[in-house]
């Protein structure tokens, strides 16, 4: 992997264990990767105010980092206010969607994507899991503006009972991602990391060839795809392997360390 130039990595669950800690040796491993010169993009479902948090906290501080899916992409900038200016941004129509998925599960949280900011919901969200400023509003009203991603979250369902409902109600015009939990991210249609990071390897004039991805979600099997190497965390479910070139170990191993030292090798 010593031609690698590019390695995209997903971060819950593939760099951050769920509880919210980097190892040392992750950060050791991405620090090194910076130092050789290799472009390390984080690509993930998280806002791009919590992404760039998590790459400051990484220690990158130049660079691009996808966030919200591939909705949004973000220059990594010392100088500009947050340490970031929002480069690309993709939105849709959300209220088509969220109408129909309001009829079948009324009582579901809903949360539109407020950019750099946090999110207009129609309930607070259980705590810890949106960052940023949570504003209520009225139902009708977040269906109002263009979004560039919603969260839908039923604290008392299953991923099994979002992804009967998605096949049941058809989600149009939109790209979605069920998570571990009973949480459904919708963005525009045919956004997903891999378009997000397919722009960003032009713009940096990396090889397709020289490309890794590193990821364990559902929201990652574009991006496993897109990669010259798409390697998968070894807790990920089926399709997410099956999406990959190769499999790691799980995040308790901390597997994606090992991906990456092979970077450097």
């Amino acid at each position: 992997m010593s031609r690698t130039r590019l390695v995209a990595l997903d971060v819950d669950g593939t760099l951050m264990s769920y509880d919210g800690v980097i190892s040392a040796d992750v950060r050791a491993a991405v620090a090194d990767l910076v130092a050789a010169g290799v472009h390390v993009v984080l690509a993930t479902g998280r806002s791009i105010h919590s992404a760039t948090d998590v790459a400051a906290d990484l220690g990158l501080t130049h660079g691009w980092v996808v966030g919200s899916n591939g909705a949004v992409t973000a220059r990594l900038d010392p100088d500009e206010p947050g340490g970031y200016a929002v480069a690309h941004a993709v939105t849709f129509d959300p209220a088509p969607a969220l109408r129909a998925i309001a009829l079948e599960i009324p009582d579901v949280l809903f949360a539109v994507e407020d950019l750099g900011v946090g999110f207009r919901v129609s309930r607070p969200f259980p705590p810890g899991e949106l960052t940023g400023e949570q504003r209520v509003e009225p139902f009708e009203d977040l269906l109002a503006t263009p979004a560039t991603r919603v969260v839908i979250r039923n604290p008392g369902g299953t991923p099994e009972e979002f992804h009967e409902l998605v096949e049941r109600v058809g989600l149009h015009q939109v790209s979605y991602a069920v998570g571990w939990s009973a949480w459904l991210d919708l963005t525009p249609g045919g956004v997903t990391k891999a378009s997000a990071l397919e722009e960003v390897r032009r713009d940096l004039g990396v090889e397709p060839f020289a490309t890794l991805a590193v990821g364990d979600g559902e929201n990652d099997v574009e991006m496993l795809a897109w990669a010259a190497c798409g390697v998968a965390m070894g807790h990920a479910v089926e399709r997410v392997r099956l999406a990959a070139d190769e499999v790691t170990g799980t995040i308790d191993d901390d597997g994606a360390v090992a991906v990456l030292r092979r970077v450097l090798a």
